[in-house]
């Protein structure tokens, strides 16, 4: 039978982040009644509950009330008698009744309130597969002993995390030490579900339930090691473009706003907050505030659990204790804080709470800082008094790996250890005695504290407890809709464009030179034979360089890629979102790229069609910008680096044009590469202009004697070429003269073999590519993605 709890006393216990940010009512899910006066440590007298049945309700059910508490408290037209709450969290275990509740999670009066999470981890064990690699060079039968077989290719495993166990609690920062290659970032990608679940052995739980995938996406953050942000936006647009992804439509603009400005002042960084973040080539914020809005930007939802990969690597002393400073408020305010860090000083171990050392996959040390003396005097290597404990234990885990058995000795004596020393501290901690609150029981309440902003506040989560039937788990992935994803996205790539016009101003240059040098080279070509091969060629040249000149937009993804990739892990947006936006933003460029070319080139070179011709001129290399950077894109969402990415991207349009019909015609193609000149982008541009250039019967390019030129003949007098034009016509029978069209426009598509599309058909076949390549980059970016490892 489920009761209603009063304002309970551990939900104010600290000051939540985004307390700070808009001060939102953080009295939960409540049933509204007047105030009354109370201690604030003492429990309200429960009220009995309805006669009507009521099930459970699920932790999806309570998100939604308390969004709607929440929104009721902070509307004006609210009524004043509606100002106090109450939550209902009955039904979450089986039988448990409103006192039972409270005594748990109230911790029973006098002895406090228990930490309501508890993220544990049980033998947790990862191996890879290591190759033994031999010579470039298979050994010859001759080299080899007599008799002596071939050696195979052995792949033998390498244990990357050996049975660690350990917990991080609420409140609390667990730091995981060791050299480097001992296994910190490996451990802490295990804890944050970054490996796939096929090669982790071992358990990770949260107040012991395992985590559902989606789910731990919603309530934890995961910050690398690496700063990936971006260099042309200034602190507080980083910060409120990260709001604007994680917190929910749901929450006005005004509350966002708050919510950064508040993380502004927590984060240390309000000195900064309108300075660019900038690169190598743009002075921006210091090694120390960079690292700090990085966790900024993965923190503005205000996360349960918080996962670091070395923080501090790279700042010097004051800015890695300043970032250090900052995960100790993030953990007092309600959260689960685990960092990797390579050698903390002696002010940073101060604020750390628990330490796991590591060597070689292995833990050598698990307990609380202030026991590393006793631990290792146990061991028999008492560290001195005057010597930081961390660099002695680091110093000496060395020294024992530089050994035949490595740290064996050490990692014995602290199996030794925890038995000896667990029952203290679990009799010291006090969870020896009360079983801690379920994972639903704890998430419900750390919301209505003001913690997890984003998640699904929509009624899209549902969480079981240990006691009840499993359903289906539904978590919402993504705290706000497509459409919205899709617009702050073009928001922030139109704003990092402004900032750097350079990029477009160098790519219109390079549009506009190329044009000027065929304006100058093919200047009001004739119609002559000569005139119609002139104009082959300049089609050729120009249609290629379309594509040549939209092989920068490889970079364009590939510089911010991991930027992509951090973001995406965590479900900050859809990657169809981005897709689109990416789409849109680089569309308009291209418009006043085919507009600079086609102005150019068309007039200049003399080409046909008055206005509608040219605009057909423009639309087409319009089409072929479009499929050109649609190529690029999908390249650099296969290719992982621009060196690798360049030379593909000149090869394949090298031979685009070589299968185009330019230098062989269609008809002359062997069979076996008839193929490639359909896939060949090149091929649909190139014969759109000749159409649009020869399509007009009544235009004529050969003409009586011309039809000698690009032959031997064409050396003869002119007298007598018009004395053998003569003779052809007396020995035809048919009149041909000096000014007889022997070769109209179609005629001349006839021979090069351009007969089987329209203009049009090619127009719209070279808009379908470009729609095609960004499918496939979309594919590429599904497949390519997955940040687990294997």
């Amino acid at each position: 039978m489920s009761r209603f709890v009063d304002k309970l006393p551990f939900f104010d216990r600290r000051s939540s982040l985004m307390e700070e940010a808009g001060d939102i009512p953080r009295s939960g899910l409540l049933h509204m009644h007047h105030h009354q006066p109370h201690h604030s440590g003492l429990l309200m007298q429960p009220q009995p509950s309805p006669p009507a049945k009521q099930s459970s309700f699920t932790l999806a059910q309570l998100l939604k009330r308390v969004n709607e508490a929440r929104s009721d408290a902070s509307s004006p037209t609210s009524s004043p008698t509606h100002s106090h709450y109450t939550i209902e969290l009955g039904g979450s275990v089986p039988g448990s009744t409103g006192s039972d509740l409270s005594e748990r999670i109230g911790g029973g009066g006098g002895d406090g309130p228990l930490l309501p999470f508890v993220l544990k981890f049980t033998d947790l064990t990862y191996s890879v597969k290591q190759r033994k690699r031999g010579p470039c060079l298979p050994v010859l039968p001759f080299r080899r002993g007599a008799g002596e077989p071939a050696e195979p290719e052995v792949s033998r495993m390498k244990t990357l995390l050996d049975n660690i166990s350990g917990e991080a609690r609420e409140g609390e920062i667990m730091a995981v030490l060791g050299a480097s290659g001992s296994g910190k970032s490996t451990l802490i990608d295990a804890l944050a579900n970054r490996i796939v679940k096929e090669s982790l052995r071992g358990s990770v739980t949260l107040n012991g339930e395992s985590l559902d995938s989606n789910l731990l996406k919603v309530i934890s953050a995961y910050v690398m090691q690496d700063d990936l942000l971006y260099p042309m936006l200034t602190v507080e647009e980083t910060l409120m473009f990260a709001a604007e992804f994680r917190l929910p439509r749901s929450l006005p603009t005004k509350e966002k706003k708050k919510r950064v400005q508040a993380l502004i002042d927590q984060l240390g960084l309000r000195n900064a907050a309108n300075t660019i973040i900038g690169d190598e080539g743009h002075r921006g914020v210091s090694g120390g505030e960079r690292r700090r809005v990085s966790i900024g930007v993965d923190i503005i939802h205000d996360p349960i659990v918080l996962f670091l990969d070395e923080p501090t690597s790279g700042l010097d002393s004051t800015s890695a204790f300043m970032v250090v400073k900052v995960l100790q408020r993030i953990a007092q305010s309600g959260s689960v804080v685990v960092m990797s860090i390579h050698q903390p000083s002696y002010r940073i171990l101060g604020l750390l709470d628990r330490l796991l050392f590591l060597s070689r996959g292995q833990t050598v040390y698990y307990g609380p800082p202030g026991a590393l003396p006793s631990f290792f005097n146990d061991f028999g290597k008492p560290i001195p008094g005057n010597e930081n404990p961390t660099e002695f234990a680091l110093d000496l885990i060395r020294e024992l790996e530089t050994m035949p058995d490595g740290a064996t000795d050490l990692v014995e004596h602290n199996k030794k250890w925890q038995m000896r020393t667990a029952p203290k501290a679990k009799h010291h901690d006090g969870h020896g005695e009360k079983p801690s609150l379920s994972l639903k029981e704890a998430i419900s309440a750390s919301i209505s504290r003001g913690k997890l902003v984003s998640g699904a506040t929509d009624g899209s989560v549902s969480v079981h407890s240990a006691g009840e039937s499993a359903p289906a788990a539904a978590v919402s992935k993504f705290a706000n809709p497509f459409w919205v994803e899709m617009g702050v996205l073009t928001r922030r790539a139109f704003l990092n464009t402004k900032r750097t016009p350079e990029i477009f101003i160098i790519r219109l240059a390079a549009v506009m030179v190329t044009g000027f040098i065929l304006a100058t080279i093919f200047w009001r070509l004739d119609d002559s034979p000569k005139g119609v091969q002139e104009r082959l060629g300049f089609f050729a040249i120009a249609m290629s360089t379309m594509f040549y000149t939209c092989s920068d937009s490889l970079p364009v993804f590939l510089n911010e890629r991991y930027i992509f990739l951090r973001e995406t892990a965590y479900n900050a947006y859809r990657r169809s979102s981005y897709v689109l936006s990416h789409t849109i933003v680089g569309f308009p460029s291209l418009i006043v790229l085919s507009f600079a070319f086609a102005l150019t080139t068309f007039f200049a070179v003399g080409l046909a069609g008055g206005a509608d011709g040219f605009f057909f001129f423009v639309a087409i290399v319009l089409a072929s910008f479009w499929a050109g950077s649609g190529f690029a894109t999908f390249l650099s969402g296969v290719v992982t680096n621009v060196m690798l990415g360049f030379p593909v991207v000149v090869s394949t349009l090298a031979y685009f044009l070589l299968f185009s019909g330019f230098f062989i015609n269609r008809d002359r193609i062997p069979r076996y590469w008839l193929w490639f000149h359909y896939l060949s982008l090149v091929k649909y541009p190139y014969e759109a202009v000749m159409q649009n250039e020869f399509s007009d019967p009544t235009r004529c390019f050969v003409r009586g004697v011309q039809m000698f030129d690009n032959t031997p003949l064409a050396v003869l007098p002119a007298v007598l070429k018009v004395r053998v034009l003569r003779a052809m016509s007396q020995s035809l029978g048919v009149d041909i003269g000096t000014a007889t069209c022997i070769t109209t426009g179609p005629d001349f598509l006839a021979q090069q073999a351009v007969t089987d599309l329209t203009k049009w058909d090619c127009l719209w076949i070279t808009v379908a590519w470009g729609f095609l390549f960004r499918i496939l980059f979309y594919i590429s970016l599904l497949l390519g993605s997955r940040n687990k490892r294997r």
